[in-house]
């Protein structure tokens, strides 16, 4: 089992700039990638971000590639998404899932290949 816990959301200003962490705990050994996703009020899940615990290759949904920046930190078996430039349309729950490879949900645009989740945390944009 892996449990993961996400922090950092909040109520930033459009414009602004956050850097949400998730960090893993328990078997660690059972996933190879972990990857961002959110879901607006009302929205279907939407894929953000992937990238390897081991290499830290990533992979970007295109909505999100000129924004937003993951960051490993495989000795704190934490991950980091850092989103800039914030839109009120960036409003969300933001989760985390641990997945055994990121070409794996790539490959099925961001629907299959997680096995766990956290509950996520509110990013709310708003002036």
């Amino acid at each position: 089992q892996v449990q993961l816990v996400e922090s950092g959301g909040g109520l930033v200003q459009p414009g602004g700039s956050l850097r949400l962490s998730c960090v893993a705990s328990g078997s660690t050994s059972d996933y190879n990638a972990i990857a961002w996703f959110r879901q607006a009020p009302g929205k279907e899940r939407e894929g953000i971000s992937c990238t390897t615990i081991e290499d830290h290759a990533t992979w970007y949904a295109d909505s999100m590639k000129l924004r937003s920046s993951i960051t490993p930190d495989r000795a704190k078996n934490t991950v980091y998404l850092r989103i800039n430039s914030l839109k009120p349309e960036d409003t969300a729950v933001y989760h985390c899932a641990a997945a055994t490879s990121c070409i794996v949900v790539v490959t099925s645009r961001w629907e299959h290949g997680m096995d766990y989740w956290g509950e996520g945390t509110l990013v709310t944009v708003s002036s």
